[in-house]
């Protein structure tokens, strides 16, 4: 291949790789479930690198039919689930998604989440990147009662 597409390829497409570095993804997992469960969450670290804020704004999976951004709220004493539009990052600053707070929701599930698999998700954030992430899957204790 010439030396100049070369180059040209590489400017056109170092932009895209930059903009996927702007938000870390750390210590993903999803919660493992039992046979005939049909949903389950997977919570994370995000941390975002530069100056400006940013949004995840949808997440991917090919393991659930349906997959939302999700976090707690408490109405009339209950804790409930509700769907999200995004989940902010702040300049400089990070974000938990754990349970009881924000956390990506897998709705029914194709497949049993079992203890020490792997599963992928992409992440979509404000500012056009993505990132696809593996991560394992774990027990997770959830302490609360809570409605949809």
């Amino acid at each position: 291949m010439k030396k100049w597409v070369m180059s040209l390829l590489l400017m056109l497409t170092a932009p895209f790789a930059l903009a996927g570095q702007v938000v870390d993804v750390m210590h993903p997992y999803a919660r493992a479930v039992p046979a005939g469960q049909e949903n389950s969450a997977i919570f994370m670290m995000l941390k975002n690198n530069s100056a400006r804020p940013v949004s995840l704004i949808k997440a991917q999976s090919s393991v659930a039919e349906t997959v939302e951004l999700h976090t707690h709220m408490v109405h009339d004493g209950v804790m409930m689930m509700r769907q999200v539009p995004e989940i902010q990052i702040p300049g400089n600053g990070s974000v938990k998604l754990q349970p009881g707070g924000f956390h990506v929701m897998l709705i029914g599930l194709k497949q049993q989440l079992k203890e020490g698999e792997k599963i992928r998700v992409k992440l979509h954030f404000s500012n056009g990147s993505m990132s696809t992430v593996e991560l394992p899957v774990k027990k997770v204790q959830m302490g609360m009662k809570h409605q949809h």
